[in-house]
């Protein structure tokens, strides 16, 4: 059975991408994958310097890098903070991004966010694709930039748009569908 590692770039209580992080994760659970929804609040790192390697790494980039590397599937729902990515999945990419062997190199990787803004989040989406790219992860083609976030969710945080419900339909689609070979 394949294996999804779902996670948020927002640890807020409330937040519309945890929200859509959880709706993932059910949509990808409903297509037979088994997930693993993590906080990246558990993972605490020092903002990255290069001055603390090798011998300061914290663990928790170890921990992190490992689970990436053990599911197939990894799904990012993130916010946009002033037309960019949040400073804490900065902050983890950047760690984990150090670790060997290559944690990007395994799963396919799915990408979306949800705004109060109609763009929803779509540069800091184009930005996470490009990053994650160059870095040697396979982004699936769809992505998920959802907006205004006060009429996108159900009362159980279901989407009701139609449009919305087709491209989350397509990309957990291509998340169990493409592979690395």
């Amino acid at each position: 059975m394949p294996t999804a590692l779902t996670l948020s770039g927002s640890i807020r209580k409330g937040s519309v991408n945890r929200m859509l992080q959880a709706h993932m994760g059910r949509k990808l659970e409903a297509a037979g994958v088994t997930v693993n929804a993590i906080d990246l609040g558990d993972f605490p790192m020092p903002i990255f310097n290069e001055d603390l390697e090798p011998d300061n790494v914290p663990e928790a980039a170890g921990r992190l890098a490992e689970l990436w590397r053990t599911h197939d599937i990894v799904f990012i729902a993130t916010p946009e903070y002033n037309g960019g990515l949040p400073p804490l999945l900065v902050n983890a990419l950047a760690w984990i991004s150090r670790q060997k062997p290559s944690p990007f190199r395994h799963p396919v990787i799915g990408i979306g966010g949800v705004s109060s803004g109609k763009y929803g989040t779509t540069w800091a989406l184009s930005h996470l694709r490009e990053s994650l790219s160059k870095v040697g992860g396979l982004v699936v083609p769809g992505l998920l930039g959802i907006g205004p976030d006060a009429e996108v969710f159900d009362e159980k945080g279901d989407f009701i748009e139609p449009a919305i419900i087709r491209k989350v339909d397509a990309m957990v689609h291509d998340l169990t569908h493409i592979t690395r070979g």
